[in-house]
């Protein structure tokens, strides 16, 4: 695969690291999933559903030879990913300074929320915060109501996880140049607006000269909705273009002459409820029975547990399904010649693989069995304990 050969180090956190290194590792990154020991038989990390592919060691950070461990790791590692706030890994003596120095070629990438700088560097926060702070989440909602936060995807995981993993691969392709690693500061502010370039770029091209939910494509068109079927499903409406808008209107019924013009904002309203009354006449079926051979931009609102067996997705494999029969996204894009094989065995329990990876990292049986009983690590037996 891709990413074949690269040691990536990721410290165990929350939502958008793991996806980082769940990405690493679909695209054939070895990741070790560094958790805090458990004292436990056989766990899992909590609230990581992302640890596809990965491998666990159980380390406490806060004891000075757990602490060591790590340095050592990183000084035969090509990426650490770290989701702490600002000041945490320094306190600990794993600042980049200290790690960069004994490893000029580690990538350091630090994921969180505000960055490493400025004011709230230092504050807690979640994706509605991040959203809020870029000014993105202004853009997001219905008129006349307040802005409305969509489920957590687009600061932890798209300005987050995806644009932190966008930065390990150009720097391990710079490294392939010089030699030397750098420190990524992966803000999840930073990433959403940057994510949300398009706003901003197109300010003054009068997409968004009206309030939020009012404009072409924020809810405020007929032609760029969703409407709900007789059978309280729904249909997602995307005819922008004439020539779709026209396939559209001829689908429901319609005479294009006798209404509206299309750009009209004045008759969207209207128009909104027209389109609403004919869409619950019909079957989500039925419709897309109705659209399904044409260009009009009309598709079904798939719930999570439909979108797999949709003929399309099917065609395509977008879907893949591991050993325990858990349905997950296949990982994208998918590339040609080395593309992406993810693994189908469960996700670790903390510390199942401490011994093996240390022993990998160049540690002898008598150091491991030492950091054990001094708990610096964890190891698991787990036939003895499944």
């Amino acid at each position: 695969m891709a990413l074949s050969g690269v040691r990536v180090l990721e410290l165990a956190g929350l939502a958008p690291a793991p996806l980082c290194g769940m990405i690493l590792a679909d695209f054939g990154a070895k990741v070790v999933r560094v958790d805090r020991p458990s004292r436990a038989a056989a766990v899992s990390a909590d609230g990581d559903v992302q640890a596809r592919g990965k491998r666990s060691l159980a380390l406490d950070l806060k004891r000075p030879q757990g602490a060591a461990v790590l340095r050592r790791l990183c000084r035969g590692a090509d990426v650490l990913i770290e989701p702490f706030r600002h000041g945490v890994m320094e306190r600990l003596g794993l600042g980049p300074e200290v790690l960069l120095q004994e490893n000029p070629r580690l990538i350091y990438a630090r994921l969180t929320g505000f960055g490493q700088t400025g004011k709230y560097a230092k504050s807690a926060g979640h994706d509605i915060n991040y959203l809020a702070l870029s000014g993105v989440l202004s853009k997001l909602g219905r008129k006349n109501e307040n802005p409305y936060a969509p489920v957590n995807l687009l600061a932890d995981f798209g300005g987050g996880g995806v644009m932190c993993a966008l930065g390990i691969v150009i720097t391990l392709f710079e490294r392939a140049r010089s030699g030397r690693g750098q420190v990524i500061d992966a803000s999840m502010v930073e990433g959403v607006a940057y994510l949300s370039s398009f706003l901003w770029k197109s300010q003054k091209v009068g997409l968004w000269n009206e309030p939020r939910g009012k404009n072409l494509l924020d809810s405020g068109a007929p032609f760029y909705e969703v409407y709900r079927t007789s059978d309280g499903k729904f249909m997602a409406v995307g005819a922008i273009e004439p020539k779709f808008y026209n396939q559209l209107i001829k689908g429901l019924g319609l005479n294009v002459d006798e209404l509206p013009a299309q750009m009209s904002s004045f008759g969207w309203p209207e128009m909104k409820k027209k389109f609403a009354s004919i869409f619950a006449q019909k079957t989500q079926a039925e419709w897309c029975s109705i659209f399904e051979s044409t260009d009009a931009c009309v598709t079904p609102v798939l719930a999570l547990e439909d979108a797999a067996s949709h003929q399309h997705n099917k065609e395509r494999g977008s879907f893949i399904k591991n050993n325990q029969g858990e349905i997950s996204p296949r990982p994208a894009p998918v590339l040609s010649r080395t593309p992406a094989v993810p693994s189908c065995k469960r996700d670790p329990f903390i510390g199942e693989h401490t011994e093996e990876i240390l022993l990998e990292y160049g540690f002898t049986k008598q150091e491991i069995a030492k950091l054990c009983s001094d708990k610096a690590i964890e190891l698991k037996n787990l036939k003895a304990n499944l």
